[in-house]
C-alpha cells in the first residue's frame, strides 16, 4: 500500500482488509481505554491524533465509543494517501463522527499542531527504517500528553498469525502480500525498546499484546 502508483481500487480493497484486521486485533479498544483514562484525569475535550490513520477506521470507532459514553473528543488524523483520506471522509460522514484530516508525509513534514491529549498510530511504525522510526516516536511523544503505538511484532508466531489472518479475513492480493512482508519488516520487543532509547524516551514502556503486537506507551504510567 506504500506504492503511490497502486491502483485506487486495489488500495481501497486493502484498506477494507486492514480495517477488518484492526477490529479483530482490538486496536480501537486500546485507544479508547486511553481516551477514558484521560477523560477521568480531567481532559476536556480529549484531543486525539492518529498518525498514519489510513481510512480512519480506528478513529471512527473511537469516536462512536466515546459518544456512547458521553466523552467529549476531538479527533484528528493524518496520512499521506489521498485515497485513504477520501475513504476516511466517507466513513466518518456515514458514522456521523467529526474528524479533522490532514494530508501529511510525517517523515518529512511536521505533525499537526495543537497540544494533543493522545497521539497514537497503528501498524505504521514498521514501514519506517530505524532512524526514521526513532525520530517519529520522539515527535509523537512531544506532540501529546500521552502516546500509544501499536505495531506488529517480528516473531515466528506473529508470521503464522499474519498468514492466517490475511488468508482468512480478506481476498485482497495487496493485503495478503503486504501482511507477511510487514511482519518481516517489524521490530522485536528489544529493538522497540532501543528505538525508544534513541528517541530520548526513558519513560516509555514496551509491552506485548494480542495478537503478537508491540505496545509502546509514553509515559509508562
Amino acid at each position: 500500500m506504500d506504492d503511490p502508483e497502486l491502483d485506487p481500487a486495489l488500495h481501497e480493497e486493502a484498506l477494507v482488509a486492514l480495517a477488518r484486521i484492526n477490529r479483530v486485533s482490538l486496536t480501537d479498544r486500546r485507544v479508547s481505554r486511553e481516551v477514558v483514562r484521560l477523560w477521568r484525569a480531567g481532559e476536556r475535550p480529549v484531543r486525539v491524533l492518529d498518525v498514519g490513520c489510513g481510512d480512519a477506521d480506528v478513529l471512527v470507532r473511537v469516536g462512536l465509543r466515546a459518544r456512547a459514553h458521553g466523552i467529549d473528543v476531538e479527533l484528528h488524523g493524518c496520512d499521506l494517501s489521498e485515497v485513504a483520506l477520501a475513504r476516511a471522509r466517507t466513513r466518518a460522514a456515514a458514522a456521523g463522527v467529526a474528524l479533522e484530516l490532514s494530508r501529511i508525509d510525517v517523515t518529512r513534514e511536521p505533525l499537526p499542531a495543537g497540544g494533543f491529549s493522545l497521539v497514537t498510530c497503528s501498524l505504521f511504525l514498521h514501514h519506517l527504517p530505524e532512524d526514521a522510526a526513532a525520530t517519529l516516536l520522539g515527535r509523537m511523544a512531544a506532540a501529546g500528553r500521552r502516546m500509544l503505538v501499536q505495531d506488529l511484532r517480528r516473531t515466528r508466531l506473529g508470521f503464522l498469525l499474519a498468514w492466517a489472518g490475511v488468508n482468512g479475513l480478506t481476498r485482497s492480493p495487496i493485503a495478503r502480500v503486504d501482511g507477511l512482508r510487514s511482519v518481516r519488516a517489524a521490530f522485536t520487543r528489544p529493538e522497540a525498546e532501543r528505538l525508544c532509547e534513541r528517541a530520548g524516551l526513558p519513560n516509555a514502556r514496551v509491552a506485548t499484546c494480542w495478537p503478537q503486537r508491540l505496545l509502546i506507551r509514553h509515559p509508562s504510567g
